[in-house]
């Protein structure tokens, strides 16, 4: 298992876990969702190839409705 922080919360993952794994272990929907790594948004055609790293900061963000 490795450490990584997402939106500022620690949490475990398995080793060479990529960021469409990370989303599945959040009970996340990828719909509506952007991924950064060190301040670069990361294209959802590449989560299946993005590892992630120990100790990695990761921000989620995910699109609202609003008025």
């Amino acid at each position: 298992m490795i450490t990584v922080n997402v939106n500022s919360e620690t949490i475990q993952v398995p080793e060479e876990s990529n960021l469409n794994q990370l989303i599945e272990q959040l009970n996340m929907s990828d719909d509506g969702i952007a991924i950064a790594l060190a301040n670069n948004v990361v294209p959802k055609s590449e989560w299946d190839t993005t590892c992630l790293r120990e100790n990695q900061n990761i921000l989620i963000i995910k699109a609202t409705q609003g008025g």
